[in-house]
């Protein structure tokens, strides 16, 4: 009898232990979305087919898709939780499902065969700490300041981040793990010390509600190309890269007047005796800038938009100026025009010579001018005219300018969480994708599309 009770308070001790473990509160949230588009042509130059001048013109398309993205918050006690998130169904109603494969998707840590059924991107436990928040797991990556040269809604990846604010100021540390090719359960690679690591310093600095300024410095080592030994013949195998950025920005709104910028600064080294591409040390040093200001004066608005990228000079072979940094998947400045959401479903629109317009943004000068109006409360209709041409020409491609760009779009806000957005796109294609060639022709594209968005 004595052990039957002696089992018996053991196992209410391990429950009453147990207790503030245990998940008091789960909180849901999420989005999912639902879009028809058409897109009037795939590509944007014509094809000589024979030799009587005909010219071979690509077929439009026409698709539905969709996503659903949940995220769920574990509260298990105050001040620490367990955060997931997962996508799921993301794929062309009635398209064919994509090989299965494993090559990660560009909208998360899983294959794109796995998001079309389901993917978890986020696993990360959050600890709110006297001295500090602390997390730890797979967390959204490249996420700071604007939207401009984010990659939130992109790959995940490993982290353990430190958060601590001091009154109006907070300050924090990031370790990412990128990438690694360590010898594994499921890595047969030999290769030893070819990880690709981050480093991140950050500070933001609210000087009051409506104001606040931050600085980021980043540091990474990617070594997931190198060859696999130092003392290898050159070849086109891959390089060690050195990246440093720093990326200040500023946030301010004084009355009717919103205003948000963003600077890159990014250097490195490409060093020769780590290096099996170039067989020398090639310098990196890329730089892009972002000002948005947006003039709200309750039913009409109106503002502008300015981004430069620099492009890689391609008479310099020991210095790299540009393709260590981009204008991010976040940022979605035209419906045609570096617009994520295109590349992704309907893919990149190539021109001749390898040129294409994709996204995200590269080796770039651009301007937009802006206008809307909420002629009802529910209803906001916008109109944007945009400019674009390469910082850079690449090898043999003859001219710079990617085109103009109009669009409009209509949202109507159905409730609170529900909203119907139509939009069209006229793009002025520009001679850039002629290529290596003036002879060759490029045509003008338009893309229809019409969305309907819930979040909860």
């Amino acid at each position: 009898m004595k052990r039957f009770w002696l089992v018996l308070l053991s196992l209410g001790l391990v429950l009453a232990f147990s207790a503030s473990a245990m998940a008091v509160d789960v909180k849901f949230s999420g989005s999912f979305y639902a879009a028809g588009i058409y897109l009037d042509k795939t590509s944007l130059g014509k094809t000589d087919i024979g030799t009587t001048g005909a010219y071979k013109t690509d077929n439009s398309t026409a698709f539905f898709y969709q996503r659903l993205r949940v995220q769920t918050d574990f509260i298990v006690s105050p001040g620490l939780k367990f955060v997931t998130r997962f996508d799921a169904l993301e794929r062309i109603w009635g398209g064919a499902r994509s090989n299965p494969g494993t090559t990660q998707d560009t909208l998360g840590i899983g294959t794109r065969a796995e998001n079309e059924n389901i993917a978890f991107d986020l696993a990360y436990v959050e600890y709110a700490s006297p001295i500090g928040l602390f997390s730890v797991g797979y967390q959204i990556d490249n996420a700071w300041a604007t939207d401009f040269g984010n990659h939130s809604t992109g790959p995940t990846s490993g982290q353990i981040k430190y958060i601590l604010p001091i009154g109006p100021v907070v300050l924090g540390a990031i370790y990412y793990k990128e990438g690694d090719l360590s010898k594994s359960a499921v890595q047969t690679s030999t290769f030893v010390d070819r990880d690709s690591d981050k480093y991140v310093l950050l500070g933001i600095y609210n000087i009051n509600k409506d104001i606040n300024v931050g600085l980021l410095y980043s540091g990474s080592r990617i070594a997931t190309y190198k060859v696999a030994s130092p003392f290898a013949p050159p070849t086109t195998t891959g390089a060690m890269i050195y990246v440093n950025t720093l990326q200040p920005y500023v946030r301010a709104k004084i009355g009717p007047v919103s205003v948000e910028a963003e600077f890159w600064y990014a250097w490195g080294t490409y060093p020769a005796f780590e290096d099996g591409l170039y067989g020398y040390d090639v310098k990196l040093e890329n730089i892009m800038g972002y000002v948005n200001a947006v003039v709200d004066l309750g039913p009409v608005y109106f503002g502008g938009t300015a981004a430069y990228i620099s492009g890689d000079n391609p008479g310099t072979t020991d210095k790299k100026e540009g393709g260590a940094v981009s204008g991010g998947i976040d940022w979605n400045p035209c419906l045609i025009m570096f617009n994520q959401d295109l590349t992704y479903w309907a893919g990149a629109l190539p021109g001749y010579s390898s040129t294409s317009n994709a996204s995200p943004m590269s080796n770039a000068w651009f301007g937009q001018g802006k206008v809307g109006g909420r002629p009802i409360p529910p209803l906001d209709i916008n109109a944007s005219l945009s400019y674009a041409q390469a910082d850079q020409k690449p090898t043999g491609v003859l001219n710079n300018v990617y085109g103009w760009e109009i669009d409009v779009t209509g949202t109507y806000k159905i409730t609170n969480n529900l909203s119907y957005m139509l939009g069209v796109g006229y793009l002025f294609t520009g001679d850039y994708y002629k290529g290596t060639s003036n002879d060759n022709d490029v045509r003008d594209n338009y893309l229809l599309i019409n969305k309907l968005t819930l979040t909860f």
